[in-house]
């Protein structure tokens, strides 16, 4: 037994985290796929027997599902866009020794820390266009009021306002490791031949940070991209489906009308949209660093 384990301890040792892998991930990926492939669904008492593509080829003529596509990428790229130009900006200005440092960098990480769906009960009081305190403070500065989340135009900015008060610290945090990593020389160099503040930011600081930016990027895009949470609890993907998102969209065919094999079709399809963009940022960091 003994040199049964001396002879295959370099597979004996991975063992469990394959078994793992394959339960907890490879398993219901498989099963997610096959049901997509079938007509099962409770409320018209479909078994879950095989069919081949049909929900795929339904999904183009769902108008629901097409724009459900486009209200993702909608939210994930104004969201993601936002987070990291605020972050990089507050990173930038956070990246020298000033007093009550070390109490900032605590309190940006509150926003991360708390329940994502406490965050939306939160916010969607302070969206309540007639007792909200957004608008009560719009009022008093004589500004336009909104209506927010229960308007169709500016439900999507308004979640993603949200998303980005949550999540911008992340970026902030990431941007801020790195830019401690980063070596003295070259700003040295760039005070010695009289470099501006800027010019050292855009020709030096910002090249050198770019493979941390696009690090915290690829993390954003792939969180953003499944944000389920903030967006059920604050809207249901209303008002009407205006905010109905991949996730959510998924979540109402399988929990609400009960058509499972339909809902797994479109998980499929998000599974692989996330993947592609997963891999294109991946290819473009890589582009970066050469």
């Amino acid at each position: 037994m003994s040199n049964f384990l001396d002879r295959n301890v370099k597979w004996l040792f991975p063992l469990p985290a394959i078994l793992f892998i394959l339960v907890m991930m490879v398993f219901p990926i498989l099963y997610t796929v096959w049901n997509s492939m079938t007509p099962w669904s409770i409320s018209a008492g479909r078994p879950p027997t095989f069919f081949g593509l049909e929900n795929y080829q339904k999904l183009p003529d769902d108008s629901r599902f097409v724009a459900s596509i486009g209200r993702t990428f909608y939210f994930t790229i104004l969201a993601v866009s936002l987070e990291v130009i605020l972050g990089v900006a507050i990173a930038l200005l956070l990246n020298r020794e000033f007093r009550f440092k070390r109490i900032i960098n605590s309190i940006m990480l509150l926003p991360m820390m708390a329940t994502p769906v406490a965050i939306a009960m939160v916010w969607l009081l302070m969206y309540v266009p007639t007792t909200g305190i957004i608008n009560f403070v719009l009022r008093a500065f004589g500004l336009p009021e909104g209506l927010w989340v229960y308007n169709a135009q500016s439900v999507i900015p308004a979640l993603a306002l949200v998303d980005v008060w949550e999540w911008t610290p992340m970026i902030i945090l990431i941007c801020l490791a790195g830019l401690t990593a980063l070596p003295h020389d070259p700003f040295e160099a760039a005070v010695v031949d009289g470099a501006s503040t800027w010019q050292t930011i855009r020709y030096i600081t910002l090249p050198m940070l770019m493979p941390t930016i696009s690090v915290a990027t690829l993390l954003r895009l792939i969180d953003a991209i499944k944000t389920f949470d903030i967006i059920y609890t604050m809207t249901q993907g209303g008002p009407g489906f205006t905010s109905e998102t991949i996730n959510i969209y998924a979540f109402v065919q399988s929990f609400q009308y009960f058509n499972f094999g339909y809902a797994s079709s479109v998980l499929v399809v998000f599974f692989a949209v996330v993947l592609s963009v997963s891999l294109l940022v991946t290819y473009s960091r890589r582009s970066l660093e050469i």
